[in-house]
């Protein structure tokens, strides 16, 4: 038995996607930015690894959230 996604339910994991990706481009530029201006002014290597692992966290939730879109997907094909 194959269900299929409601308009409403296909613009609702679009609009996920669509955040998926806005977080995962602006993690990955403050990242960089953070990068940077830790370099430029010498922050010390402990508040650079706060960075790392924020951004680490990001990519973390990014990651389960694109898993539950596909599977969403998945399922609704059968």
């Amino acid at each position: 038995m194959t269900m299929t996604l409601s308009p409403d339910q296909e613009e609702a994991l679009a609009r996920k996607a669509r955040l998926v990706a806005v977080v995962i481009t602006v993690a990955m530029l403050l990242w960089m930015g953070a990068q940077w201006l830790g370099g430029r002014i010498g922050i010390d290597t402990r508040y650079v690894f706060l960075f790392d692992l924020a951004t680490l966290a990001t990519f973390f939730w990014a990651m389960v959230n694109t898993y539950q879109i596909w599977r969403t997907r998945r399922d609704s094909r059968g």
